[in-house]
């Protein structure tokens, strides 16, 4: 398969997003198709027994974006 080359610097971040949104629904398109790899049922199963044994916990949305942008400012 040839690799494609994109102007990426050269383009908004808008654009960017679009090209992102246009590439996910015609991937989207073909979902019976697309596998996940068997890292991420590992990765899954490591998560939800951490969750299980009280070693992770979870917050809701708009906890999760406080946190994050303070992370990231």
């Amino acid at each position: 398969m040839k690799r494609i080359e994109l102007p990426l610097s050269r383009l908004s971040f808008a654009q960017k997003l679009n090209l992102m949104e246009a590439i996910w629904a015609d991937l989207t398109r073909y979902e019976s198709k697309l596998e996940s790899p068997a890292w991420h049922e590992n990765i899954l199963n490591e998560r939800e027994e951490a969750f299980e044994s009280g070693k992770e916990t979870v917050s809701n949305w708009k906890q999760a974006k406080k946190r994050i942008k303070k992370k990231v400012s």
